[in-house]
């Protein structure tokens, strides 16, 4: 019998920018952004800081200057703001993102973000600080997953491929609370993503997002209940600009650095419990 689909929308605000990035949207770090015209200017780039700032770091710390690239790594614990400070010029490049996430960003804020080389994969995972395993989610059962559309229709279709619902026949990772053909009595929470992990204690189990998951010292090879399969992933991070700057000589240096073996080994040696994995190659626009 088809159960009626349960939604609590968490009214959660926009979080702070992390260790003093909110100083962005002041007056005196608006040039924090180089100057368009002085290609030998840092490149200023926003980024989750984890695993995506640590990425640059190392970049920044052990290729950048041989490359003959200044490299200036804002960190942001927000998936909006890192968006909107690319397409206002007060940043020059992001690193924190997935196609479908920056499609649907871009078409209703109408901002002109643009992909420039793949990076990673950050697989989402089931979580939970009250459960051992997925069999003890039953009728009654609180489970939050990421509000944004292209998140929560992945989040959904873990849910669904693990067996905790049930959704119309056809949908996959597109889907929407409305595609939930049966809960099985599950009640569905929507978070901002950035809160699914510091409100996993307010639910039987969180759906995680894999940058999230490693900020909250979660190991997804041991601690995920479920965890999104690598394999024919088509949710890479990658490197991203306002459109007109993907030829920026700048952006060219540090898209080759991303995709460098000495990146592919710092991912593969500091995130071992395959909570991050190499997906290097050309973005798609």
């Amino acid at each position: 019998m088809r159960n009626t689909v349960k939604i609590t929308v968490a009214v959660a605000a926009a979080s702070a920018v992390a260790l003093g990035a909110s100083a962005c949207s002041a007056p005196s770090d608006t040039t924090a952004s180089s100057d368009k015209s002085d290609k030998n200017a840092p490149l200023v780039v926003a980024a989750s800081p984890t695993p995506h700032g640590a990425i640059l770091d190392f970049v920044k710390n052990k290729l950048a200057e041989k490359a003959g690239l200044k490299l200036v790594v804002k960190p942001f614990n927000d998936y909006k703001i890192p968006n909107k400070v690319t397409d206002d010029g007060q940043v020059d490049a992001n690193f924190f993102q997935h196609k479908p996430f920056l499609d649907t960003f871009n078409k209703e804020n109408g901002t002109h973000i643009v992909p420039v080389q793949n990076v990673l994969i950050e697989p989402l995972g089931l979580y939970s600080k009250k459960i051992h395993k997925l069999s003890e989610l039953k009728a009654g059962s609180t489970v939050s997953v990421p509000n944004d559309p292209s998140n929560e229709g992945r989040a959904l279709k873990l849910l669904a491929d693990n067996g905790v619902i049930t959704l119309k026949p056809g949908v996959g990772s597109d889907a929407k609370l409305t595609d939930v053909k049966d809960d099985k009595g599950i009640k569905i929470t929507e978070l901002e993503a950035a809160q699914t992990a510091p409100r996993i204690d307010d639910v039987d189990a969180a759906i995680i997002n894999g940058n999230f998951a490693i900020g909250a010292q979660l190991k997804p090879s041991k601690d995920a209940l479920a965890l999104e399969s690598a394999k024919n992933n088509p949710y890479a991070n990658f490197l991203a600009v306002k459109k007109g700057n993907e030829n920026d000589p700048r952006v060219k240096k540090l898209a080759k650095l991303l995709n460098s073996p000495e990146v592919k080994k710092f991912i593969e040696d500091k995130y071992k419990d395959g909570s991050v994995i190499p997906a290097f190659g050309p973005a798609k626009g």
